[in-house]
């Protein structure tokens, strides 16, 4: 069986300023990052959709401890998108040491940033990153 969304195809993709899911054709969810089928339902009968982008903080926690190649204190935010799949992010444009006092709530837009090759990796990654709007 065939991926139809690959992990590079939807890191690719973020590196292209899309935001690529996979939507059910059974039950009409959207899944992301892909996966062999869709996460509610199980079902391997998905495609590829374009998802808009926006969602909304629902919880967060800023990293003061960093694996190798990071530079704490960052912040890692959990957003529900505007088409359901929760993504995990980092919150970018905020200080770690001065948060906004309801950060949870806050809409924001995705976007993406290149990890460059470290210690025990293999390559090149790319991350999802989370601006407020």
């Amino acid at each position: 069986m065939a991926y139809p969304l690959t992990y590079i195809e939807f890191y690719e993709g973020l590196k292209e300023g899309k935001l690529l899911g996979l939507k059910c054709k059974q039950c009409g969810a959207i899944t992301a990052p892909p996966k062999i089928c869709c996460a509610e339902c199980g079902s391997t009968k998905v495609e590829v959709a374009q998802l808009s982008g926006k969602g909304e903080i629902k919880t967060y926690t800023v990293i003061r401890v960093a694996p190798d190649g990071f530079n704490p204190p960052y912040i890692v935010a959990m957003a529900e998108m505007e088409e359901g799949p929760w993504l995990m992010g980092n919150l970018e444009g905020v200080d770690p040491d001065n948060l906004p006092e309801k950060i949870i709530g806050s809409k924001v837009k995705t976007g993406h940033k290149v990890i460059e090759p470290a210690l025990y990796t293999a390559g090149e990654g790319v991350a999802i990153t989370f601006s407020l709007v």
